[in-house]
């Protein structure tokens, strides 16, 4: 054999080929498509995550912005009068009965007040109700005060229960908040 031939061993190797380089091809693009669909998958929760954080964030504020208007309500009132079971203004439960916020009726109509302020993007403004729970009375209190009272030294204290429901962005986030709020009325 010369220099010059080609050697039979060179020539016949191509066909000995049966699609390695194919099948390789295929595995790696089978698996940057999993890594692909996974990442979908992951960014679209995560998106999902964010946007219902968002809408518990707005009902919260919704929730708490009605806290103080009821809170402002409350101070206008000079008589406990009114606390007539209508108009979104109760008397507190008597033991052993439901709690009014736990009717959902109680979240529409005149059974609640709205909310005067409302929060950009909400699916509905906040409503809430007021429950009188009763008087704190304590007769060794008043006199560290002034005694406004001038009633012989009693400190009577009117205390309120307000609930308020916000909505967030869609109807389907509700956030429920309770205070306890002490006034005096005289």
């Amino acid at each position: 054999m010369s220099v010059f031939e080609p050697s039979r061993r060179h020539l016949s190797y191509g066909g000995r080929q049966r699609g390695v380089a194919l099948f390789i091809s295929l595995v790696l693009l089978l698996i940057l498509t999993i890594i692909g669909v996974s990442s979908v998958q992951t960014t679209s929760l995560e998106v999902r995550m964010s946007r219902n954080e968002h809408d518990a964030l707005l009902a919260f504020q919704s929730a708490e912005s009605a806290l103080r208007d009821a809170e402002s309500l409350l101070d206008g009132i000079a008589s406990t009068v009114v606390f007539d079971d209508t108009n979104g203004l109760y008397q507190i439960a008597d033991l052993g009965e439901d709690e009014v916020w736990w009717d959902s009726d109680v979240w529409s109509g005149s059974n609640s007040i709205q909310a005067a302020n409302e929060i950009d993007g909400t699916a509905a403004r906040a409503r809430y109700i007021i429950e009188y729970m009763g008087s704190v009375v304590r007769e060794e209190n008043a006199y560290q005060q002034d005694d406004p009272y001038a009633s012989g030294g009693v400190d009577r204290v009117e205390v309120f229960r307000i609930t308020a429901r916000g909505v967030g962005g869609t109807e389907n986030a509700r956030v429920l908040l309770q205070t306890t709020y002490g006034r005096i009325m005289i």
